[in-house]
């Protein structure tokens, strides 16, 4: 039986959304859903249905009062918003909120809520607990498991890709359209226009995106110890050739230092970054599998600067200038390389996270030692600022979903929106108030740093390194322009290691990459599977290419990955992506 607000009666319709008021009278369920009221009662109660009708009136005074207003956050519409009172909405902290939580890579493992200041700050003052479930180093079986036995963990946090859209066409997660209007954080540090892209094909919002912005972001680049650097009289750090020749400099002087450390290669980490630096205005092709030409996605194994980039890094890995177990080294070793200073260049797509702790150790125990990075290395006759060795997009990097198991989504999602606020993000990134800051500016939401957000940058850079893997909704304007602020204000010298290289380079030299979002085709589609073929050959050919013995090797490899590519159906991925890449320039472009 279907009761509007007036009394009027009609058909019989189950109540099956999520976070909308309800009262139980014995086996009659009254629900209100945006100003209708629905009951669900069992036949056998019909004539029991007169004696609570007198409840409608006080579910009608539940309902929120709708006024309108003018809402224009930078980069979303100025079209009226419907204000929800404060009474409407789930008050985080007012009762405890526990809820599962599962990191879906094979890397991540979430670090123990509560264990650190800032997570146990809002476990004591927003009763937030949250419990990690792992991947156990194989992601994509424990997602297959958890879907096949209908076991989903509350939130799942994850690329904005076929996993994704696996779970959404499976009906397994629950939209956020309502929450976004509903609760300020998101919609106004987005913008309905970030939204839009973010949407699903279906048109609704699953996925609260992390690292979303409006500005240029980005850490990936060179790094360079300090050192060797000055002890080798600081040469011209400029070109691929500079690069080379001081690689062998380093190999020369100091047997025992690796030249040139790469992140994680076999993810390509630190391998990659080198294909920019012989294509202007690249937008991270490596990732995609494909290659802008004009207004379509060609093969990258044909692209020439793909080309040139794998014989100068097999050319650097043959003479012994890249760590020879560039793709077996775990992170615990490649940390401790650049944390006892054994490196000369460290790369990465974000290399200032393990960086900016090494070098407040080195630092601190000899004055010329330490780390500083470069504006990124360049072939010759290219233009050096229209290379990018990393990326950003409006959206971000991933996102969190929340899934249908959830007993509470909007309790949830009030969380992640605080999280990504000005208060959620200030105690993330520095902790709770006392410490590394004290008070609030005129504005109300930048926080007032104290004097030992300066003096003790090994302890902040250590927390900071625990609190980035809690940073599921990250704000990256209001981050970035709250530190880049405070540290223009200080001598050079005083200035927090990452936030200065992030000023003067690497926000710099990162492109922008949000036209070529969410190109993959399901995986089992047959493009899915096409691009599994192609990404396995991909993988095959990039090793072998860098352990060719010449230029000419590494031809004849990449010349036969592009055979077996085509075999594998490589065109029709490419006619996929490029058609994907077209319905991104449409939302882009609000059409």
């Amino acid at each position: 039986m279907h009761l509007d607000l007036a009394g009027n009666a009609s058909a019989v319709f189950p109540a099956t959304h999520y976070g909308y008021k309800a009262i139980r009278f014995n086996h009659i369920i009254f629900q209100q859903q945006r100003g209708v009221v629905y009951m669900r009662v069992k036949k056998s109660l019909l004539l029991t249905i007169i004696t609570v009708l007198m409840s409608v009136s006080f579910l009608a005074a539940c309902s929120s009062n709708n006024t309108s207003k003018e809402s224009a956050p930078e980069g979303s519409s100025s079209k009226p918003e419907t204000e929800t009172t404060a009474s409407d909405k789930y008050e985080l902290g007012k009762e405890p909120l526990e809820f599962t939580f599962y990191g879906h890579y094979d890397w991540y493992t979430m670090p123990q809520w509560g264990d650190d200041e800032g997570s146990k700050w809002i476990q004591d003052n927003k009763k937030v607990n949250i419990k990690a479930i792992s991947s156990g180093g194989n992601a994509a079986q424990k997602l297959n498991t958890m879907i096949s036995t209908n076991d989903l963990p509350d939130v799942i946090w994850l690329d904005r890709a076929s996993d994704l859209e696996r779970l959404r066409q499976a009906g397994m997660l629950v939209p956020l359209d309502e929450y976004f209007d509903k609760y300020p954080n998101l919609k106004e540090w987005l913008g309905d226009k970030g939204a839009n892209i973010l949407r699903a094909e279906d048109g609704h919002l699953y996925g609260f995106p992390n690292w979303y912005t409006s500005q240029p972001n980005g850490n990936a680049g060179y790094v360079v110890n300090k050192k060797y650097y000055t002890e080798l009289g600081s040469p011209k750090l400029e070109t691929t050739d500079d690069l080379y020749n001081y690689l062998k400099l380093v190999k020369e002087k100091y047997p025992n230092v690796i030249p040139y450390q790469p992140h994680l290669a076999k993810d390509g980490q630190g391998m990659d970054i080198l294909y920019s630096a012989f294509k202007e205005n690249d937008h991270k092709y490596p990732g995609m599998r494909a290659v802008p030409e004009g207004d379509k996605l060609t093969s990258i194994f044909t692209d020439p600067a793909f080309r040139e980039a794998m014989q100068y890094t097999a050319k650097l890995f043959r003479e012994r200038l890249i760590t020879q177990d560039a793709f077996t080294q775990t992170l615990d070793q490649i940390e401790e390389s650049v944390m006892t200073g054994n490196v000369a260049v460290f790369a990465s797509a974000s290399p200032t996270e393990i960086a900016m702790k090494a070098h407040a150790g080195l630092a601190a125990s000899d004055p010329n030692g330490g780390y500083f990075m470069i504006w990124p290395v360049h072939k010759e006759g290219l233009d050096k600022d229209k290379i990018f060795p990393g990326t950003y997009t409006t959206l971000g990097w991933n996102v969190a979903v929340i899934t249908k198991a959830a007993e509470n989504p909007e309790a949830i999602y009030a969380f992640l929106d605080w999280y990504t606020g000005p208060e959620g993000q200030t105690i993330n990134f520095w902790g709770p108030e006392g410490k590394y800051w004290k008070g609030y500016e005129d504005d109300g939401i930048t926080p007032k740093f104290t004097e030992e957000y300066v003096t003790d940058a090994a302890g902040l850079a250590e927390y900071q390194q625990l609190s980035t893997n809690l940073a599921w909704v990250g704000n990256t304007v209001f981050a970035d322009r709250t530190k880049a602020k405070f540290e223009d204000s200080l001598p050079e010298e005083e200035r927090n290691w990452s936030t200065r290289w992030q000023s003067e380079v690497t926000w710099k030299t990162q492109s922008n990459a949000t036209e070529f979002i969410s190109l993959n085709p399901l995986p089992d589609s047959e493009e899915g599977m096409i691009q599994q073929r192609v990404e396995d050959i991909y993988q095959l050919a990039r090793t072998q290419a860098v352990y060719a013995k010449s230029d000419e090797e590494v031809i004849s490899i990449l010349d036969k990955a592009q055979a077996d590519a085509a075999a594998a159906g490589y065109d029709k991925l490419l006619e996929f992506k490029t058609k994907k890449w077209e319905e991104n320039k449409k939302k882009i472009a609000g059409n």
